[in-house]
């Protein structure tokens, strides 16, 4: 009688037990988002929310997220690491240029003229920054690694169509290497998020902003600039961005294994290179919208390209004594990052 009391009350505990791993199993997890772009931004529409539902999906509705635009909830665009680390929110998409010094490595995909594409350039920077500089990816969980398309220089009273004439702009530059490259170009360097650009523009604060085709509607630059100036196809931009899409540790240290397994299948290479086509392919879209306005798009003649290219090798060489400086092999690391993006850069 007592043996069958025990079993009795052993098979009850496994029932019980049975049933909450069952309960955990079905429990739904909301994970806030937040970044600084708008709700109507092209990286928020057209390539994070179709990231959110395909999770969304996968999990079977167990995995829910909570989008928070243009800093809703609070706080600055150059705090989101923060927040993300500490748990205000559970994810968000942000610049590595946003945090100055940080990542120090990775400014090499923001050298001026290095990189030729959106998806290649992602796929190499997912590479190099998991390789290279592993060691700078700390407190969070980096979920994407990426660049954008090529920036473009968008003025509001005059054509660019060489170095002489950016002489004296102010123009605002997305990260530290970009306003340096601005600086020994001639122009009156300015830096500042982009949710500021168009008051700027307004107000007379800058008289341009290097940024990508795909992101100039968040800013108004289509509206406010009637000059854009890139370069050829086959050329590299004026420079890139670093950006990261990331999560908190905990949050996913919370999640079941199955929904872990979930995170991991939708993060990494793969990721980061859907990451950098979705953005640059919209650039083309927000290019023949102004050229359909009558604006003027030039693309630099290629002695004026080569100027460019030639004025601006020092912001690279500086880059090369300030890794060797912090105790790397600058030289190696840009050889490296060289190989990655040719290694992934279009073949066509």
């Amino acid at each position: 009688m007592i043996q069958r009391r025990k079993i009795l009350k052993t098979a009850a505990a496994a029932t019980v037990g049975m049933s909450l791993v069952g309960a955990h199993a079905q429990q739904t997890f909301t994970l806030k988002f937040q970044t600084f772009v708008p709700a109507t931004s092209n990286i928020w529409v057209r390539v994070i929310t179709p990231w959110m539902k395909k999770v969304e999906t996968e999990s079977g509705g167990r995995l829910k997220f909570e989008g928070y635009t243009s800093m809703q909830f609070g706080g600055s665009p150059t705090q989101l690491i923060e927040q993300v680390r500490d748990g205000v929110v559970d994810m968000a998409w942000t610049l590595a240029g946003y945090s100055p010094g940080r990542f120090p490595r990775s400014e090499v995909f923001e050298l001026p003229f290095f990189t030729y594409d959106g998806e290649g350039a992602s796929r190499a920077a997912w590479e190099y920054m998991t390789t290279q500089a592993a060691d700078e990816l700390k407190d969070v969980r980096y979920l994407a690694i990426h660049t954008n398309g090529l920036n473009v220089l968008h003025t509001k009273k005059a054509v660019v169509k060489s170095v002489a004439d950016l002489k004296g702009m102010k123009i605002r530059g997305p990260s530290r290497k970009a306003t340096q490259m601005l600086g020994v170009l001639g122009a009156i360097p300015v830096g500042m998020p982009l949710p500021q650009i168009a008051d700027a523009l307004s107000k007379g604060v800058i008289d341009g902003a290097i940024i990508p085709w795909d992101t100039a509607p968040s800013a108004k630059l289509d509206e406010l600039t009637p000059f854009h100036t890139e370069f050829a196809k086959g050329v590299p931009g004026f420079n890139n961005n670093v950006q990261f899409m990331i999560m908190n540790n905990e949050a996913f240290q919370k999640l079941p294994a199955d929904l872990q397994a979930v995170i991991n299948r939708n993060s990494g290479l793969e990721l980061s290179g859907y990451f950098g086509r979705g953005i640059a392919e919209y650039d083309p879209v927000v290019r023949k919208s102004v050229v359909d306005r009558g604006q003027t798009v030039h693309i630099v003649g290629k002695a004026e390209t080569d100027e460019f290219i030639r004025l601006s090798a020092p912001v690279i060489d500086d880059w090369v004594k300030d890794m060797n400086s912090k105790g790397f092999d600058g030289k190696k690391l840009l050889d490296t990052a060289r190989a990655l993006i040719q290694k992934y850069r279009p073949k066509s």
